[in-house]
C-alpha cells in the first residue's frame, strides 16, 4: 500500500494543491481509502514544508525572536489582509512565513542595529505580497522608515509603487508619508517631505536600484542626520539576485546608505540560491552575516518541474522518472535567421519572418484565451512574451509581421479550411496536456472556437522596453495582449494571464533563462494550458540550471539542519561543484570562485557521447576496474540473483586509476575527471579520508540471455534500460542526455539496515554515522539500444553504437576542513 499511495501522490500531487482536492480525485476514480491517505500526506507535506522556512542564522549574533504574530490592535497587517482574495491555507502560509521573517529582524527599539538577512523564494511565487506583509507587521511593530529598491528599470518600480501604495498607503493614508508616488525619486517630492520624531507616521520610499537615486537619497538623508535616529529603517532589496556587473558598483551605495542610518535592517529578496549575495565576495557589504531564510514552494505554483519533472537526485525509480508534462516545444535552428539579426550590424536593416513554430505559437496563444473564456469567470487576461532579441529596434520590427497574421487569421476563422486547421492544432495541444491532470475538465474546439473572432481581432500587440511609449507594464489594460520585448519585459515584472512563452538565446544562455522564469508562477484555472517554445539548448540549459537549483536549496535544507551559519553556507554554495554549470552557462559573463569541493555532493552522468570509441574507452576502464575489485577488496557481496555485486574496502588509487581513463562528457559540469581525482587526492594527504571505497555494480539480474555484460570473470550482469530524452537535435548529434542514471535507493546501496524507504536526508545521515570517510563509486551497465517500455513522448530509444556505462559517486561529508580543487 505504501508503495501504491508513493506513487499516486506523485501522480497527483498538483491536484492535491487545488481547491476540493477530495472530490476533485473522487472524480478522477480514486477510491475513498486512497483520497484519505493522499490528503493526510498532502497535509504533512506542507507542514514540514513551512517548517523549514526557518534557515540559517548566525547564532553568536543572536537577538531574541521578539516578533511572535500579529496581535488584536495592529493595524497595518488587518488591511493588507482584506484586500488579498488568497485561500485559507495560502494564507496562513503567508502569515507564517512574514512572521517568520519579521521575528529574524532586531527589534525597532533597540538602540542600535544593522541586521543583514536574504529571503529565498521561487520566481514569480508572491515575492510582493510577502515584501508587503513584512512592512506591514514591521510597520505595526514601530519600524517607520521603509526602502524598496525594486530593481533596475522605471517599469518594474512603478509596478511595485503602484502595489505597496495600494495595500498599504491607501487603507490608512495618515498613517504613511510617501516619498515617491507614480515617479521615482524627485527632489521637489523630497523638499515637500517631512520627517518628525513626533509623528506616527511611517516613510515609505520605493526607488529603482540605480546609482544616481541612490546619490539622491543618501544626500537627502544626510541633511536629515540628527532625526534617523527615531526612525528604525528597513530596506528591502527586491531583487537581490541581479546580475553580477551591476552588483559591484551598487553594492557599496547600498551600504553607504545603511552606515547613514543608526538603526538599520537589510533585507534581500531573491528567487534562485544562485544569488550573487552568496556567490560573490563583493558584495560582503551586504552578505546576509545574521539570517538566511528559504520560503517553501507554494500550493499551486507552476515550477521547472512541471516541465522538466522531479529533480535527478530525487528519483526513486530511474526508467519510470518524472520527465514532467509535455509543455515544451522546440524552436529549430534553422528559425533563428528569422527572428534575430546575426550581428548588432545587421539591426537596421533586419527583417523579421514569422516561422512556422512562431505562427504555431501565436495561434495556440489565441485558443487559450478563447478557451480560457469558455471556462467561466470573468474575462481574463492573456498575455504572451516573444523574447529574441535584447535590441529595441528588433522588437519593433516584430509588430507588422504580428499584425498582419492577426489579419490573415481573423480571415482563416471565416474559412472552413482554416478554422480545420485551427481545430488540428489544438486537439494536438491537448492530446499532449491532459486537462484531468490538473483538475481541469477539457475544453473542445466547438467550445472555444464562437470566442475566436473576438479573442484574435480585439488582441493587441505591443512592446515593453525602456524605449516603449506603451507598454503592458505603463497601464494598458488589454485583456488579451502579445508582448515582445528584452530584458526589461523578460525579468521580474508581474503580468496576469502570462501563458504562452516564444524565447532564443540573445545574450548569454543563463541570461535568457533568468528571463524566461517570468513564465513560471500562478496559473488558476489554465495550468494545463501552458505552453512554451525555446531551442534545443535553451531547453538543456535550463534543464541543467534547474537541477543546479535544485542541488542547493537541497543545501540550505542541510545547512538548516545542520545549524551551521550564513557564513559557513555560502562558503559552501560559493565551492558546490555545480557552479561550474553556471559559468558555463555565463559564457565567461560574472566571476565565480574558481575552487571546487565535492563534500557531501552525489555526482551522476547522464550525458554520453553515442560514438563507438569514446564508449568502448569507457567499458575497458569499467573491466578493468572490476577485476582489479575483485583481487583487492576486502569481501564481496555477490547477488547475481539480483545483477548486483557490491565490492567493500577498495583502495583509493584504483578508484583514482579509473577516473583516470573514464571520459566524462564535456557538459556534465559537475563532474571533471581532473578535478574528481584531485579532490579524492586532496582529502586523502589532507583529512586521511577517502582512502577507502565501495564500489557497486548495479545491472539487472542475468537470465542468460543476450543482455547481458561480463565485466570480469565470472561477472556477468543484466544491461539496464536508460532511454534518452527526446530533442528536436536528437537524430543529428552523437550526443544523448539520460537525465537519471541513480535512483536514490543506490545511494544507500552500501549501508546497513534497512534502506529501502530512506529520505535523501536520511541517506546522508546513515552514510555520515556508518561510513564517515568511505566514497561510494556506483557502475550501471546500460543497454546500447535501451527502448523504455513506457511510451512516453519525452523519450527515445539510446540507439548507441555501444553499450555504455555510467558512473554515480556519493562523497561522504567533510568531517574536517573540506579540500578544494
Amino acid at each position: 500500500m505504501s508503495n501504491d499511495i508513493d506513487a499516486l501522490f506523485a501522480a497527483f500531487k498538483v491536484v492535491l494543491e487545488l481547491p476540493q482536492s477530495p472530490a476533485r480525485l473522487e472524480q478522477l476514480g480514486l477510491e475513498m481509502g486512497q483520497i484519505e491517505a493522499l490528503t493526510a500526506r498532502y497535509a504533512r507535506h506542507r507542514e514540514r514544508d513551512m517548517q523549514r522556512i526557518l534557515g540559517l542564522t548566525d547564532g553568536r549574533r543572536g537577538h531574541d525572536r521578539w516578533y511572535t504574530g500579529p496581535r488584536e490592535d495592529d493595524v497595518h497587517w488587518p488591511a493588507l489582509v482584506s484586500q488579498l482574495s488568497h485561500s485559507p491555507t495560502a494564507l496562513r502560509d503567508l502569515d507564517q512565513a512574514s512572521s517568520q521573517i519579521v521575528s529574524h529582524l532586531h527589534h525597532p527599539k533597540q538602540p542600535s542595529f544593522a541586521t543583514r538577512g536574504l529571503v529565498v523564494a521561487y520566481p514569480q511565487a508572491g515575492t510582493t505580497t510577502n515584501i508587503a506583509s513584512v512592512i506591514a507587521k514591521a510597520a505595526d511593530r514601530g519600524y517607520r522608515l521603509f526602502i524598496v529598491l525594486a530593481g533596475m528599470h522605471n517599469a518594474l518600480r512603478d509596478q511595485t509603487q503602484a502595489r505597496l501604495t495600494h495595500q498599504l498607503v491607501r487603507p490608512h493614508p495618515d498613517r504613511w508619508t510617501e516619498l515617491t508616488t507614480t515617479r521615482d525619486l524627485q527632489p521637489s517630492l523630497m523638499q515637500a517631505a517631512v520627517l518628525r520624531p513626533s509623528s506616527a507616521r511611517s516613510a515609505l520610499c520605493v526607488i529603482k536600484k540605480n546609482a544616481t537615486v541612490l546619490r539622491l537619497l543618501t544626500d537627502w538623508l544626510a541633511r536629515l542626520s540628527s532625526l534617523l535616529h527615531d526612525y528604525p529603517a528597513l530596506i528591502i532589496d527586491a531583487d537581490a539576485d541581479l546580475p553580477s556587473g551591476n552588483s559591484t558598483s551598487l553594492t557599496p551605495r547600498i551600504g553607504h546608505l545603511l552606515n547613514m542610518l543608526p538603526r538599520a535592517a537589510y533585507l534581500g529578496y531573491t528567487s534562485t540560491p544562485l544569488a550573487n549575495l552568496l556567490l560573490e565576495p563583493s558584495t560582503d557589504e551586504l552578505f546576509p552575516r545574521d539570517f538566511v531564510l528559504s520560503l517553501p514552494r507554494p500550493p499551486r505554483y507552476i515550477g521547472p518541474e512541471v516541465l522538466f519533472g522531479s529533480s535527478p537526485q530525487a528519483t526513486e525509480e530511474t526508467e519510470s522518472s518524472d520527465d514532467g508534462h509535455d509543455m515544451i516545444r522546440m524552436i529549430s535552428d534553422q528559425d533563428l535567421p528569422q527572428l534575430r539579426p546575426a550581428s548588432r550590424s545587421q539591426v537596421e536593416e533586419f527583417v523579421p519572418q514569422l516561422p512556422e513554430s512562431l505562427r504555431q505559437a501565436v495561434q495556440y496563444f489565441w485558443l487559450v484565451a478563447a478557451a480560457r473564456r469558455v471556462r467561466g469567470g470573468p474575462v481574463p487576461r492573456n498575455t504572451m512574451l516573444i523574447h529574441t532579441s535584447v535590441n529595441t529596434a528588433v522588437h519593433v520590427s516584430f509588430l507588422a509581421p504580428l499584425e498582419s497574421l492577426r489579419a490573415d487569421t481573423v480571415q482563416q476563422l471565416a474559412s472552413p479550411a482554416g478554422l480545420d486547421r485551427l481545430r488540428q492544432l489544438w486537439q494536438q495541444e491537448t492530446r499532449r496536456v491532459a486537462a484531468a491532470d490538473f483538475g481541469e475538465q477539457p475544453v473542445t474546439f466547438a467550445e472555444l472556437a464562437p470566442h475566436l473572432p473576438s479573442v484574435v481581432s480585439a488582441c493587441t500587440i505591443l512592446t515593453d522596453n525602456t524605449a516603449s511609449s506603451r507598454s503592458l507594464s505603463t497601464g494598458a489594460a488589454a485583456h488579451t495582449a502579445i508582448v515582445v520585448g528584452g530584458t526589461v519585459a523578460a525579468r521580474h515584472l508581474a503580468w496576469d494571464g502570462l501563458s504562452v512563452g516564444y524565447f532564443v538565446p540573445a545574450v548569454s544562455p543563463y541570461e535568457t533563462l533568468q528571463q524566461m522564469n517570468r513564465w513560471l508562477g500562478f496559473r488558476p484555472g489554465y495550468e494545463d494550458l501552458a505552453r512554451i517554445w525555446m531551442t534545443d539548448d535553451l531547453a538543456a540549459w535550463w534543464r541543467e540550471v534547474v537541477d543546479v537549483e535544485s542541488g542547493l536549496r537541497e543545501q540550505l535544507r542541510r545547512a538548516a539542519q545542520d545549524g551551521i551559519s550564513p557564513h559557513s553556507l555560502a562558503l559552501k554554495v560559493r565551492s558546490h561543484p555545480k557552479l561550474r554549470v553556471i559559468k558555463a552557462a555565463k559564457q565567461g559573463q560574472g566571476q565565480l570562485p574558481p575552487t571546487i569541493s565535492y563534500g557531501g555532493v552525489r555526482v551522476q552522468t547522464h550525458y554520453f557521447h553515442t560514438n563507438a570509441d569514446w564508449l568502448r574507452t569507457n567499458l575497458t576502464a569499467a573491466r578493468n576496474l572490476v577485476q582489479a575489485c575483485t583481487a583487492h577488496a576486502s569481501h564481496t557481496q555477490a547477488r547475481p540473483d539480483l545483477g548486483r555485486y557490491l565490492f567493500y574496502n577498495v583502495p583509493a588509487r584504483l578508484v583514482i586509476d579509473f577516473l583516470g581513463h573514464y571520459q566524462i562528457h564535456e557538459r556534465s559540469g559537475e563532474a571533471d575527471g581532473y578535478f574528481l581525482v584531485d579532490y579524492i587526492k586532496k582529502r586523502i594527504t589532507r583529512a586521511n579520508s577517502l582512502k577507502q571505497w565501495n564500489v557497486a555494480l548495479l545491472g539487472k539480474p542475468s537470465e542468460g540471455g543476450e543482455d547481458t555484460l561480463t565485466l570480469a570473470d565470472n561477472i556477468t550482469v543484466g544491461r539496464v534500460i536508460r532511454s534518452r530524452l527526446v530533442t528536436a537535435a536528437s537524430d543529428s548529434t552523437d550526443t544523448v542526455d539520460i537525465k537519471t542514471l541513480m535512483s536514490r535507493r543506490d545511494a544507500a546501496i552500501d549501508l546497513a539496515g534497512d534502506t529501502q524507504h530512506l529520505t535523501e536526508m536520511e541517506i546522508r545521515d546513515a552514510r555520515r554515522t556508518q561510513l564517515p570517510h568511505t566514497g561510494l563509486l556506483t557502475l550501471y551497465p546500460i543497454d546500447k539500444v535501451s527502448a523504455s517500455p513506457l511510451q512516453r513522448p519525452t523519450r527515445a530509444p539510446l540507439n548507441a553504437e555501444e553499450h555504455v556505462i555510467g558512473i554515480g559517486i556519493v562523497f561522504p561529508d567533510a568531517t574536517s576542513t573540506d579540500s578544494t580543487v
